[in-house]
């Protein structure tokens, strides 16, 4: 495979094929504060938008699916997940893939439930029910499910955290069972949540945002320990970056630092990168053109993408 930071600027040319996969008919409800974030793709790149990757009760589940052109070998893919404090928030929102398409990734922006239609640990199991749909549907979409990078950025970042730190742990997959072999190639964690008790109850910061999505669990420390990223390294982690800004006035920045001494401790690949004076997630664009080249860096190094 070409080394992935130079394919960031220069699109790999591929011959398209065709797949077949399930798209939901019915439009999901966008309300009037959504800031829609119209996704432009390659030439060649086919979109799948509001994809049904679970369904629960009368919750669908949704995510975009952008495929690139087919080729002899499947494609890596990345998974996005938006934050909002597990309570707001949309996937059409969300944008900035022009990176990923690129470097000839596949794009799957999930929705999850909200606190307003389900606590804890809904968010989590929506996560997991994406990454066990992608590699159920590996061959159809052509992708390789040893090539698949889960990222996020704030309550984002805590549900990449849960769904690749969790492995072949199955506490969280009721709604989607049947898979056994699930481990990611890496976890993109933006200023994330690592541990939703100290965000909830810490001495930085006291979040609602956390009791709410905690519900009647939220005096619970075992299921809240359960709930939490830093809780879940071990050894076998898979790699982990991370970002955050040092002067985020909304998840503190200690639990990122707590995060990656857990994670040097327990011998797991690791990077960290500080932003200066960075707020939460507000970079500006030097910062954020610094960060996707650290990204891809990141992901070059990988044993997954040495193959």
């Amino acid at each position: 495979m070409k080394k992935i930071l130079l394919a960031v600027y220069a699109l790999s040319c591929f011959c398209l094929n065709g797949f077949a996969q399930t798209v939901s008919t019915v439009a999901p409800q966008v309300t009037d504060s959504v800031k829609i974030k119209p996704v432009v793709v390659p030439a060649g790149f086919t979109s799948q938008l509001n994809v049904v990757y679970t369904k629960v009760n009368d919750w669908d589940g949704r995510m975009d699916l952008y495929l690139p052109p087919a080729s002899s070998k499947p494609t890596p893919v990345i998974i996005n997940i938006h934050g909002g404090g597990w309570n707001h928030g949309a996937k059409e929102e969300q944008g900035g893939f022009a990176p990923y398409f690129k470097a000839g990734f596949a794009v799957a922006n999930m929705e999850y439930r909200l606190t307003s239609q389900a606590t804890a640990p809904a968010a989590i199991e929506d996560t997991r029910c994406v990454l066990i749909y992608l590699i159920k549907n590996a061959k159809a979409l052509n992708i390789d499910p040893n090539k698949i990078i889960i990222m996020g950025g704030s309550a984002g970042g805590h549900l990449a955290l849960m769904g690749g730190l969790l492995q072949n742990n199955h506490i969280f997959d009721t709604n989607c069972p049947g898979v056994e072999n699930i481990n990611v190639a890496a976890i993109i964690d933006k200023y994330g949540i690592a541990d939703v008790n100290d965000w909830a109850y810490g001495p930085y910061i006291k979040s609602k945002s956390a009791t709410n999505w905690l519900g009647d669990k939220k005096n619970d420390q075992d299921f809240i320990k359960s709930v939490s990223p830093i809780h879940w390294v071990k050894p076998t982690s898979p790699p982990v970056f991370i970002v955050h800004g040092d002067a985020d006035p909304t998840v503190p920045y200690q639990e990122s630092v707590a995060l990656h001494e857990a994670l040097v401790k327990a011998g797991v690949k690791t990077e960290f990168i500080t932003i200066p004076g960075g707020l939460h997630g507000k970079f500006d664009k030097d910062q954020n053109a610094m960060l996707n080249t650290a990204i891809f860096k990141f992901i070059e190094s990988l044993d997954a993408f040495k193959k």
